[in-house]
């Protein structure tokens, strides 16, 4: 049910014209409350990825297909890595991974760097507590940890590092479904 309620959303998300909406929207007070009414669940990222080191200084912008630009990185620092998403319904988007997280959401490369140095990653399964945005939620344009502004439409994915709840941002609803699966459904669809 919750797939396809994402599918739905994400559809009508990419025709639905973004409404004027404040800097000021509170996502991790958003978040707080629909976890409150039963409406947060968690995942795991499952599907590979590929990385590569990131260049100091290199800003990744992360393009999501059919939609655009979603995010722009901060100047990368020593050990950051860059992350490419195999999913080809979201273009398979790239975007910077700070070097700790990386190791603990990543752990150590199965394959060796192509001449690109890309390597083949499979993510550990750390948990993600995620909320998906109702039809008549949204658009949300909030400020990612990272400082870049985000905008989440109705179908999306709000999700939260549940050892760090600062670090809550938008997850494309295309971009979940190809590579999360849900651990725990919410026990609330919030209607």
């Amino acid at each position: 049910m919750l797939r396809s309620l994402l599918v739905c959303a994400c559809t009508a998300s990419l025709i639905c014209p973004l409404s004027a909406s404040g800097q000021d929207f509170d996502i991790q007070r958003f978040f707080g409350t629909a976890m409150d009414a039963g409406r947060s669940g968690l995942a795991e990222k499952t599907k590979p990825v590929d990385a590569r080191p990131a260049s100091l200084g290199e800003i990744v912008v992360t393009v999501i297909k059919a939609e655009g630009v979603e995010t722009k990185s901060k100047p990368a620092e020593p050990g950051d890595m860059v992350v490419r998403n195999r999913c080809e319904q979201t273009g398979n988007e790239e975007y910077l991974v700070k070097a700790a997280t990386f190791a603990r959401r990543y752990g150590a490369p199965l394959t060796d760097a192509d001449q690109g140095g890309w390597r083949a990653y499979k993510p550990t399964g750390a948990p993600t507590r995620f909320v998906v945005l109702k039809a008549d939620e949204g658009p949300y344009t909030f400020t990612a940890p990272w400082g870049e502004t985000q905008v989440a439409r109705p179908g999306d994915v709000i999700a939260q590092d549940p050892s760090n709840p600062a670090d809550t941002y938008r997850i494309a609803a295309a971009a979940f479904l190809c590579t999360y699966a849900i651990t725990k459904t919410p026990t609330s669809s919030g209607s």
